[in-house]
Formats: structure tokens, sequence, C-alpha cells
């Protein structure tokens, strides 16, 4: 019996160092790379214990505006240091004369010091000169380095466009299943960040580091080392169309005016491209989903109201069914029979009653217009670059449909189809009402167009993607915006010159830019959400238009969404905006 109750236990002992065994091979030969369901990197894990790092630049790839001025990081010239230093004799009064400073200052810091630092000075990184970086490094000090270390910008640039980036293993595997990188490798999540993951995604990190033993002292002696993925090519940087200091005055706008929800979109019309991009409600850093913070308003569907007139006002010119003779009853709602007490302009023609925004004109030409050609308005939007989607989309090396705004969202005109041969729900659709969704991205496109004399292109926000040394991996073209036939010059002349009288008219709903010291053609909005707080309507503000009227440079759209429409801000936003944009391009002119 006993040698039975041996031989169990020396069978299940056998079966015991197998096991062992086999998880040490699993553990030294087999999963060394990737560990247990965490995908833990052994190798890595067992480096770090006796390691000490500093990481200089994480790999990730950066944006500049058009001029190239960073938009989300930056490098610093930093002095790094090593806390063995305090166990040694070295120069520090040498480094010290060469930064013009005290030793004292370096050693405070050294002493408190139990990883590699870098140092400081009123808690922000000590800036060297090109000069101090080669007279420290000339010194080959074990420990002392100068390096352009990559820190975050404390402001942060249109975070809406630009949008963020996270940790998230799972998803970096399911996005780059084939890529070997560290599981804390962040990945585009919003905006510009998302859609240009692929190229940012980092091909490895640049550190500095040196192992220590237990008690934290140099394992190998006092050799630092300097790690990166020696690629000349990489990271990238993304050039965007933005100009960070128009970025800058319209964010100050946006702030100075209180605008809550809501926005503004500044083009260039030359090249078509985003200069500045500002979404309200903010976005909060630390948790960007709270309170809708994420939402790039710009780019989502809203209902544009007035705005809209001028698809109509397109279809009716171009169809030729505007005369100077015929006369439109603004004294009456869109039903043309019911009387308007709260916007009676009474007889108008239909120049004045494009400036005074009258509803009834409107309903009237798009019930004729539509009676005739159902499908017309979606075909003067599209002319006119603003539906269905605004932004730049096309094929990027193997990827077919490349967008540049990925949260862009479709607008719509008609939720049935069935609408077209309801009289009054055309009349609600011409006003920019019933079921019209268009973005103001897309609004901003459609004065961008008519300021270009009717050619209509895709947005763009990127201009190019660069290598790490300068030489360009990937511009994106201008395109058309569709295989539509633009609009006649004839007819783009005749929007320009109704867009003008809105601002010019003694009773034109932009009269209050006339005394801007650049001319303004716009068109103003004012739309029903049918939505209420406190018993009061709320409404989405719109004033949307281009200047210099006389030699067009910029479109700009300021919205106000579920404003109360006595305490709206939009028309503020926007004179204040057009004002300090003169004022920037007389400084510009100066410095050039």
């Amino acid at each position: 019996m006993w040698k039975k109750r041996v031989m169990v236990v020396l069978a299940l002992i056998q079966i015991s160092i197998f096991l062992l065994i086999g998880r040490l091979v699993q553990i030294q030969l087999v999963s060394t790379e990737s560990f247990s369901v965490k995908k833990v990197n052994l190798i890595e894990e067992s480096v770090a214990q006796r390691t000490q790092e500093l990481m200089i630049d994480d790999g990730r790839g950066m944006f500049t505006d058009r001029n190239g001025k960073p938009l989300t990081k930056q490098y610093i010239p930093s002095l790094v240091l090593f806390p063995f230093l305090k166990t040694m004799k070295w120069p520090v009064e040498q480094v010290a004369n060469i930064l013009h400073i005290s030793p004292q200052v370096i050693i405070d810091q050294l002493q408190k010091a139990k990883e590699p630092f870098v140092l400081t000075m009123d808690s922000h990184p000590f800036v060297l000169s090109e000069k101090q970086m080669e007279k420290i490094n000339q010194l080959h000090i074990p420990g002392v380095f100068a390096v352009n270390k990559q820190y975050p910008l404390e402001k942060v640039y249109a975070p809406h466009l630009i949008g963020f980036t996270r940790a998230d293993s799972r998803l970096l595997r399911s996005r780059y299943p084939k890529r070997h990188l560290p599981p804390h490798t962040e990945v585009g999540i919003h905006g510009l960040q998302k859609a240009f993951d692929e190229f940012l995604i980092p091909e490895g990190e640049t550190k500095l580091l040196y192992h220590v033993d237990a008690e934290g002292g140099p394992l190998f002696g006092l050799d630092v080392k300097y790690s990166d993925p020696s690629n000349p090519f990489y990271p990238v940087s993304v050039k965007t169309t933005m100009d960070r200091d128009l970025q800058k005055i319209a964010e100050r706008a946006a702030d100075e005016h209180h605008l809550k929800k809501g926005g503004i979109v500044l083009l260039d019309i030359p090249t078509n491209s985003v200069l500045a991009m500002v979404s309200r409600p903010d976005m909060d850093p630390r948790n960007p989903y709270k309170n809708h913070g994420a939402e790039n308003q710009m780019v989502l569907p809203q209902i544009p109201g007035s705005v809209f007139k001028t698809v109509v006002a397109a279809a009716a010119l171009e169809k030729g069914m505007v005369s100077s003779t015929e006369m439109f009853d603004c004294g009456k709602k869109i039903d043309g029979v019911t009387p308007d007490r709260d916007h009676d302009y009474g007889t108008l023609g239909f120049e004045e009653s494009f400036a005074v925004s009258c509803n009834n004109a409107f309903a009237t030409l798009g019930k004729k217009l539509v009676e005739q050609e159902p499908d017309i308005l979606e075909t003067y939007a599209k002319k006119l670059g603003l539906y269905p989607l605004a932004g730049w989309r096309g094929d990027v090396y193997h990827e077919t449909d490349f967008k540049q705004f990925p949260e862009e969202r479709k607008g719509t005109i008609w939720h049935d189809e069935r609408d077209k041969h309801v009289p009054l729900a055309v009349a609600q659709t011409s006003i920019g009402q019933k079921d019209v969704r268009v973005s103001p991205l897309g609004v901003a496109n459609m004065m961008a167009t008519i300021a270009r004399n009717g050619e209509a292109r895709q947005v763009r926000a990127v201009d190019k993607i660069l290598y790490k040394n300068g030489t360009t991996l990937f511009t994106f073209p201008q395109q058309t915006f569709s295989d539509e036939p633009p609009i006649s010059s004839v007819t783009a002349n005749q929007l320009q010159r109704l867009l003008r009288k809105v601002v010019t008219d003694k009773q034109g709903t932009g009269r209050r830019f006339q005394s801007l010291p650049y001319a303004v053609a716009g068109k103003s909005g004012t739309a029903e959400t049918g939505k209420k707080l406190a018993n009061e309507e709320l409404v989405n503000k719109w004033f949307a238009g281009y200047f210099p009227a006389d030699a067009p440079k910029y479109a700009l759209v300021v919205v106000e969404l579920d404003c109360h429409s006595s305490r709206t801000v939009t028309n503020d936003i926007f004179f204040d905006l057009v004002q300090k944009i003169y004022e920037f391009d007389k400084q510009d002119k100066k410095s050039e």
C-alpha cells in the first residue's frame, strides 16, 4: 500500500516538474513578447525593472499650421540630467557657466531627483540656445545631455478639428494587427488625429536610458544609451491649412462673446481651405465626451433657415424665373394668405426680398421650381458646394475613400420624397426649414463658391504630409465638388450682388456690417428648431458671408445653435472677427 502511495507522490512530483518546465519554456522562449491574455512583453518588462529612462520623443507624428507653427506639440532644447551625477564629481560649475545660472540651481534639482529629469526654471523647462547645446554636448559628461525634447503645447488649438488620442490596446490591435506596437501606444480617436492615424502612428520612441542595480546605481558603468528608431523619414508631420494666429483670434471671439453652442468656420477662398474652425461647447481634454464636448458642430448637419434661400435664388436666376418687374407680397406668410405681422415688408421685388429675407417670396419661387423640376433644390445645393458633404475625400494610397473630416455627416433636404408634391412642405423647405439640414462647413463652402464665380470645390483642412526630413510624402490636391456642372458666371455675379445688397440695403438683414473696414457680402438666417427653454422658443442664428466683397479672400460663417432669438451673439462675433481679421492682414503686410 505504501509503495503505491510513493509511486503516486513521485508521479505527481514528476508531473509538477514537467508543468514547471513547460511554463518556463513558455515564459523564456515561446511567449516572451506576448505573455498572457494581456499580451505583456516580458523582455521589455524585465529590462524596465533594471532601467531608468527619459522619453525624448514618443514617435507619433505632429500637426503644424500652414506656416509650420506647431499645433499639438513642440520641441524645446532642454538639459537632461541623470540622478547618478549626485554621487560623482563632475564639472557642474562649467555647465552652469554655459547656462549663465548658479551651480546651486542644478545641484538643488539634482539632489531631489530619483530618475532622469529636465532642468527647469520657474516650473518650465530651461530653454537652451543652439550654442549652449553644442557647448554642453562637446563636454561629453556622462549623464548630461542637451537634447530637443518633445512637450505638449500648453494651448490646445482647434481641439474639435485636430481631435485627440488615447492609449487603447484593444483598438490598437484591431486597427494594426500586423504591427508590433507597445500596448501603451496612443491611437487617434477623433478628428484629424483619427483620420491620419495610420501616418502618425509611431515607429518607436526616442529615449535616453541607463541600467541600474537594486540601489539605483549604474549597473554597467556610466554609459547612458540613446535609443531611437533610426528612421530618417519618421515621424511625419501633417501640414494643415490652418493659420494658428487666426485660430487664436476666432477662439478668443467665441469666448469673449460667451458662445455656448455653435461655432465659427473661416475659409481661405483662393485655396478653399480651413483657416480656423471653432466649435462650442468646448472640449475638456480630460473628459472629451462630457456635455457632448467632443462633437464638432461645424461638420454636423444643422437647420439653416434663411441661409438656404441662397440655393433657391441660384436656381431661380439660372432658370430664368426672376424678372425685374415681378413683385412679392412680403406682408404674407409662406402660404401667401396669412398676414405676417412680425415681418411685414409690404410688396417688394426679388432683390429687395432677398435683402430683407422675405419668406413668402422664396416659398413662392421654391414651389414653382420644384413643380417644374422635383430635384432642383438638391441639384443647386450640390452646384454651390453645400450638400451633401463639403469636406475633402478621395484616394490616398490604398484607401479609396479617405476623408479629412471623419466626423462629417451628410446633409438632407428632403426626408420624404412625397413632400415634393405638398405645396406647404415645399414652401417650408425653400426657406430652410422642415427637413433641411446642412453643416456650417457646407454653408461656408457655398459662400466661397459664389465668391469664386461659381467654381465649387471640396474643402481641405490638410495640405500635405511631410517626412521628417521635410520632403513631401503626400499632397492633397484641390478637387472639384461634384459632377454637377457649375452655375454660370452670370448667375454667380447676380448672387454676389444679392449677397452684397443684404449688407448695403437700408432694410437689409446684414446692414450692421456696413461700417466694417472690409466690405462684406452675406446672408443671415434664423431657423426655428422646435425646441423651447423657459417657455421661449430656441432658434439657430446664422450669418454667412465673404469679404472683401470686391476681391474675395475669406468666407466666414458664424452660427449660434439652440439660442434665444432675443439674446443671440452671432452678429457680434461676425462683426468682431471681420474687424480683427482686417487688423491681422494690416499687420501681416507690415511684416512682409
